[in-house]
């Protein structure tokens, strides 16, 4: 068993543990911290690197209370969605076997959502078919402190990726499904 925190199209860093994970639990009961994967990725495109951000709304803003991420709302008043799907398509439509996953990726462009989490898990979900990873996952009900089984929890932090780890990260890990998101650590 090791622990997770689900993002949105995670870091190859955290695919890479679960990969060697016998089984995976992701953390449902911490509090949503920014600058964390949780609710953004990086591609590339022609221009460069660029920031998909998924807006969430607060209901505790004002206030003092700490927002567990489980009970974060997506703002569904923007149109995230169709401005994740477009930059997705401009930048990888013509990349070799785009065409295979395109049904499942607006699967997830044209639900409506309500909690972040089930973003996450549904992109989470999509990466372990098209990896192939045939893992089942299971959530916990209370945060754990001190775990005895390994903890990848930090991967979901912008800040601490791995140091060295080459350039090609997720571009390296989706070419074999043809998919090119791609992450800079």
């Amino acid at each position: 068993m090791s622990l997770f925190i689900p993002t949105y199209f995670g870091p190859i860093s955290q695919y890479t543990e679960i990969v060697k994970s016998d089984a995976v639990v992701f953390e449902m009961e911490d509090n949503f911290q920014k600058q964390s994967y949780r609710n953004k990725c990086y591609i590339y495109n022609s221009n460069g690197k660029q920031l998909l951000n998924i807006p969430v709304k607060d209901k505790n803003k004002g206030t003092s209370q700490r927002k567990k991420t489980k009970d974060l709302l997506v703002d569904n008043d923007s149109i995230w969605q169709d401005h994740h799907l477009k930059s997705l398509q401009t930048a990888y439509r013509t990349s070799p076997f785009y065409e295979f996953y395109e049904d499942d990726l607006l699967k997830i462009f044209h639900k409506k959502y309500t909690f972040l989490q089930d973003v996450n898990i549904d992109t989470h979900l999509f990466i372990t078919d098209a990896l192939q990873i045939s893992q089942k996952y299971s959530k916990t009900v209370e945060y754990l402190v001190d775990t005895a089984e390994p903890d990848f929890r930090e991967l979901v932090n912008v800040k601490n990726q791995p140091k060295k780890q080459p350039i090609l990260t997720f571009k390296c890990l989706m070419i074999s499904m043809g998919l090119f998101l791609i992450y800079q650590f």
